[in-house]
């Protein structure tokens, strides 16, 4: 079973899925699924598709040249079974396939490097643009916190006068528990002494 690159996204088409179209020259076209097929029908051009391969690769935002690809590239030539070619040619696909990713992390870094400033000189830009539109939500944001600290402080404030004011009961307390434990003590006691 072959699985066939789709001819306008280039994402795979596996065996019993996607649409196959023959055209009157016999050429044949594999489409994943009805979005792709539609597209072609409308005639349009997939490396000026944004969400398609051909358009990624042709714009740089994926690695197009690479040595590897040439193993991908569609054999014809027919060739006798042999279990040993077969075994270490699967083992090279999954060599290959590991080159691969590691090349397009590369290539993605190597793309994304000075974007982080880009986007950080960009909001600036934005912010001195548009400090008008800031401005009222910085002094909102200002008042709240100022709103938010003194209710913090007033909520901390009662915390320490209710554990001062436990503090102060507990002898208190205290003294009344171990009374009443010495009085029912000696009633205790006599009750056995007058029922001896």
């Amino acid at each position: 079973m072959r699985i066939e690159p789709c001819y306008f996204c280039s994402s795979p088409c596996y065996p019993g899925h996607g649409i196959t179209f023959v055209r009157n020259d016999c050429k044949i076209f594999k489409f994943c699924r009805s979005k792709c097929h539609k597209n072609f029908k409308k005639k349009r051009n997939p490396r000026k598709v944004r969400w398609t391969k051909a358009f990624r690769k042709s714009h740089g935002k994926e690695l197009a040249v690479d040595p590897s690809f040439e193993f991908e590239k569609r054999r014809d030539a027919p060739e006798r079974y042999d279990r040993e070619l077969t075994a270490t040619t699967l083992r090279a696909m999954k060599r290959v396939a590991q080159i691969q990713a590691k090349r397009q992390k590369r290539f993605y870094e190597k793309r994304m490097a000075g974007r982080k400033a880009l986007e950080k000189k960009r909001d600036r830009m934005e912010i001195k643009k548009s400090i008008s539109l800031v401005a009222p939500a910085l002094a909102h944001k200002e008042a709240t916190q100022e709103n938010v600290k003194a209710a913090i402080s007033v909520a901390e404030r009662a915390k320490q006068i209710a554990a001062r004011d436990r503090t102060r009961r507990r002898p208190v307390g205290d003294a009344a528990a171990a009374s009443a434990g010495a009085g029912a003590g000696a009633g205790a006691g006599a009750g056995t002494g007058a029922g001896a």
